[in-house]
């Protein structure tokens, strides 16, 4: 039986929709319920909400059985920051379907392992592809499958195959008053229009010139929150932003008025055409299936 290496992440939501994604696609519900309970149980207790009897090497050993080779393995994860404990981690597991298994393997960055052809398939969050790799252009980008067209082929092999429809946004948010002072609704347009700061995650700069266009921020001076400021406090200091959103009860928390969603922080399956092997094109469409793409305005 031919097997496929998939590049996937080590833990939260984008491994949570990766697992979701597989399991309904190869009925495989049991185990990606069991890595993804196992993962949140430690992460409650990496942020002090649970406590464990057992220690972190313990419980290792607990959830890997190198016995059967179609078990979930595990890792720890080092984590340098100051009072962070080590964290179990997802690390492998097999897969079989009718015609090829597939081998899963946590990467802290599959977009990476991809870029350096380790992999020819993995998924990851479209935000890294278009901090690292995208053309900025003065049109705002449109749609997901778009991000292909704005990736020099001299820069990477890697393109995006699909999204698997996370519901995490990159929101404009405002406070009333420079609401007020943009005309029409709180979106793209209105943007262009504006003149002043914007506050943003650092590692957002890119991203955001991507979605809203470099025209668009002609302008605007980018500022960043303060280490122990939340984003919204510092959105709301400044008077407009954009950052993550759900449902943007948070942000209203913090009186922001949520404005057009312009991007999703979407998990994404990835290809590198350079490193197709016997195999990698099943699994391709087994991962596909009927999707359909995500538009990045939200109508």
């Amino acid at each position: 039986m031919t097997t496929v290496r998939i590049a996937v992440p080590r833990k939260g939501r984008p491994l949570e929709a990766v697992l979701e994604r597989i399991s309904s696609r190869t009925g495989e519900t049991a185990l990606a319920d069991d890595i993804v309970s196992t993962l949140r149980y430690e992460k409650a207790i990496a942020k002090g909400e649970q406590t464990a009897e057992t220690t972190v090497y313990e419980r290792l050993a607990e959830y890997s059985d190198p016995s059967d080779p179609t078990a979930p393995e595990f890792s720890l994860l080092r984590d340098d920051r100051e009072s962070m404990p080590r964290r179990i981690v997802f690390d492998s597991v097999t897969l079989p379907t009718d015609t090829v298994d597939l081998q899963l393997i946590g990467r802290e960055e599959p977009f990476r392992a991809l870029r350096k052809h380790e992999f020819a398939l993995g998924f990851d969050s479209a935000d890294l592809v278009l901090e690292e790799v995208v053309r900025l252009d003065p049109e705002p980008l449109a749609t997901v499958t778009a991000l292909n067209e704005r990736i020099d082929p001299r820069d990477t092999d890697v393109r995006v195959s699909t999204g698997l429809g996370d519901t995490v946004y990159h929101t404009l948010l405002a406070t009333p008053p420079v609401a007020r002072s943009l005309a029409g609704e709180l979106d793209r347009d209105s943007v262009a229009a504006y003149e002043g700061g914007l506050c943003l995650s650092p590692r957002y700069e890119r991203l955001v010139e991507a979605v809203l266009g470099t025209r668009a921020i002609d302008g605007i001076e980018f500022r960043h929150p303060d280490r122990e400021q939340s984003e919204e406090a510092a959105i709301a200091e400044t008077g407009l932003g954009v950052y993550l959103t759900v449902s943007g009860s948070t942000a209203r928390d913090h009186g922001l008025v949520v404005g057009e969603r312009l991007f999703p922080s979407e998990t994404v399956l990835l290809e590198n055409g350079a490193e197709s092997r016997p195999g990698v094109e099943q699994v391709t469409e087994l991962l596909e299936g009927s999707v359909v793409d995500t538009a990045l305005t939200v109508q």
